[in-house]
């Protein structure tokens, strides 16, 4: 489970790192980091669905739901994605909850770790 964790870690950083220093329109402009960025939210999500309930249960503070509620939006409705909630999820949800998953990540290394 620890490896679904990494990968969302890594994702939340790529894209904060991508759209550092980015508007709305310029990253629609750029059709490369659009897709990019989008497919790490596919990860994001996947990954998401991918860690036990009792866990997402226990570190409710990320949100998982969420991450898995917006991959299938992306996927399945990902011609009538609201642009702006789109934005909203990469500059507000995106850093919130990359602070979670770096505490719960040091939490679970320390929990496998014996310490």
């Amino acid at each position: 489970m620890i490896d679904f964790l990494k990968h969302i870690q890594s994702e939340l950083s790529y894209i904060i790192s991508t759209t550092a220093t980015m508007d709305l329109d310029s990253l629609l402009a750029d059709e490369t980091k659009s897709r990019a960025v989008t497919h790490s939210l596919l990860i994001i999500g996947e990954a998401c669905k991918r860690v036990p309930d009792e866990f997402r249960f226990n570190h409710a503070e990320f949100d998982w739901r969420g991450f898995a509620g917006l991959r299938d939006r992306l996927i399945h409705q990902y011609w009538g994605i609201d642009q702006t909630l789109f934005w909203e999820a990469i500059t507000v949800d995106v850093p919130v909850n990359k602070e979670w998953i770096d505490v719960i990540i040091e939490q679970e290394l320390v929990k496998l770790s014996g310490k």
